[in-house]
Formats: structure tokens, C-alpha cells, sequence
């Protein structure tokens, strides 16, 4: 059967960003009063989801800003219901954009990963999400147990129907961008915590396999461009929606860098055509807009 690629495959990033910041970023960001603007564009051109990220000035080393109910995450995820319920908002469940550090994990008095106060962290954050709106929470650091303590938060406040998408990703240069725009570099070094090698097809599929069994609805892949071989094989075992994110180096440099979108569609249409259901991209509204014409 022939896999097409179309607008409602497609869901458009946002890096929402709060009104009064303005210094220049090397990716797009969105201030949080356009977010309704941008959401309407993207739904006029038929994209049916959308994926936010923000960031917050005020940080400290447990990320606590990311875990308020007035964050400006919060705030955008109910722009996002307000222009158009209909929306599928899914969000990034990480604290490297609220701690001092720009990692994703809190760290004990050593400087060490405190495992349990980050899961804890994370699954504050999600209900916190979930709380605003949220149709999908997306836990990101990897850490094992962090899916499952999310899905316990998520159905013991009430949002038993809130889905959780978790990152399945690889160490790659490809996330500079998005890192120096979000203030998520982390101070240990280019390389996260808990990443998967890129060398290493098998721990990815097993760690699938682990996000699966923890509970995940649904995974994200990334970065997208290096992902297909493992897509496939997930395609074939695991009966859950699979989203390749082509992240901010893919964008740039095979899209914006150029104004031309077509690299990204023919990345797009063999993602689809290895099983993708869905592609996380920051090019989703131009891409729409340039099937639709």
C-alpha cells in the first residue's frame, strides 16, 4: 500500500517564548501572545496537532518553575485549547529548560543524577500540564521508572485519558540549536545523561520495549533523520503510534537554511513509508501550506 504523506501527519513545534524576551535565537520561537496566531495558521493549513516547548528566566536547581500551574507552559497549552479545542496539544516533560544547569535531571549534593527526585519532578510537571490541558505528555530524559510514576500522577489527579508520549533518543548533534535557544545546554558537557548511543540499535529497541511495558501510549523517535532502521523494527513489534521528531540541525539545514522543503518531505514521505504515523517537525505549517497549494 502506497504511505502518503499529508498535512495531518504533520505536528508543528512551537518554542514558545514570554512576550517581553527578544534577543535573537538560532531557532524560531514564538511569543505567547502570537501562539494565537500561529496556532490558526497551522489548523487553517490542516496540521491537527501541535508540540510545545518553553522556557522560563527563573531557575533554580530543582526546576520548580516548570511544575507551576502559572508556567508559561501552562499559559500556552491554554492559548492552544482556547483558539481551537479541537487542537491535539502535546507537550516536553523536562527539566532542562527550568534548572540552572540545563540538565535534565536534579542532581544530589555530589553533582550525581538524584533519580528519584527527578522522576518525582517529572511527574509533577506532567500533572501540571495535564492540569492546563494537555492531551499528551512527553517525558524526555530517558530515566527508567519515569513513564510509569507519570501514569501513576496522571490517573490518581484525574487525567486517566491523558496519553504519555516518552523520547527515545539519540546522542546527536542535530539538538544544538534547540538547546542554545531554550537555554538547555547542559554543563556537563554536549552529551546528556541516559542517551542512547547512536552505534546502538539494540539498547534503543530495548529501552522501547522498557517505555512500552512502563506504560507509553505512544513513542517518540528521534533525531528523525537517523532513526529509520530502528522505526522499522519497532513498526514490526510494537502495536503503538510511533512519532519520528526531525529536530531543529534537520530543519535548519534541510529546510530553512534554503527556504526550499522539499529534503524534509522526501525525509518525511520514507518515514511514513518505514511506519511513522506521525512526524514532530518545525516545518509542519510550511510544508502544509506548500502540499496544499
Amino acid at each position: 500500500m502506497e504511505s502518503l504523506l499529508a498535512p495531518a501527519n504533520l505536528t508543528m513545534v512551537f518554542l514558545v517564548r514570554d512576550d517581553g524576551s527578544s534577543q535573537p535565537r538560532p531557532m524560531p520561537t514564538v511569543p505567547l501572545g502570537m501562539l494565537n496566531r500561529a496556532v490558526t495558521r497551522a489548523a487553517h493549513a490542516g496540521v491537527q496537532s501541535v508540540k510545545l516547548f518553553s522556557t522560563d528566566g527563573r531557575r533554580d536547581p530543582i526546576g520548580s518553575a516548570g511544575r507551576s500551574p502559572h508556567s508559561l507552559m501552562a499559559q500556552a497549552i491554554h492559548e492552544v485549547k482556547v483558539v481551537d479545542p479541537s487542537v491535539t496539544v502535546l507537550t516536553e516533560t523536562c527539566l532542562c529548560s527550568y534548572t540552572a544547569s540545563g540538565e535534565c535531571y536534579i542532581a544530589d549534593r555530589n553533582g550525581t543524577p538524584d533519580v528519584t527526585a527527578t522522576i518525582d519532578a517529572i511527574a509533577e510537571q506532567a500533572v501540571a500540564q495535564a492540569d492546563a490541558g494537555a492531551d499528551v505528555v512527553g517525558p524526555a530524559s530517558m530515566l527508567g521508572g519515569s513513564v510509569r510514576k507519570v501514569r501513576q500522577a496522571l490517573d490518581e489527579t484525574g487525567h486517566a485519558g491523558v496519553k504519555i508520549m516518552p523520547h527515545l533518543i539519540f546522542d546527536s548533534r542535530l539538538y544544538e540549536g534547540y538547546r542554545q535557544t531554550m537555554g538547555a545546554v547542559p554543563v556537563s558537557g554536549p552529551r546528556r545523561a541516559f542517551q542512547l548511543a547512536p552505534s546502538d540499535s539494540a539498547a534503543a529497541i530495548g529501552a522501547a520495549a522498557g517505555l512500552l511495558a512502563e506504560s507509553a501510549d505512544m513513542l517518540l523517535l528521534e533525531p528523525a533523520l537517523f532513526c529509520a532502521d530502528v522505526l522499522v523494527v519497532l513498526n514490526e513489534h510494537l502495536k503503538i503510534p510511533l512519532a519520528p521528531f526531525s529536530v531543529s540541525g534537520e530543519y535548519t539545514m534541510l529546510g530553512a537554511n534554503t527556504g526550499n522543503w522539499d529534503l524534509l518531505i522526501e525525509l518525511f514521505t520514507m518515514l511514513r513509508r518505514a511506519g511513522a504515523d506521525s512526524i514532530i517537525t518545525y516545518a509542519a505549517v510550511e510544508i502544509a501550506e506548500k502540499m496544499g497549494n
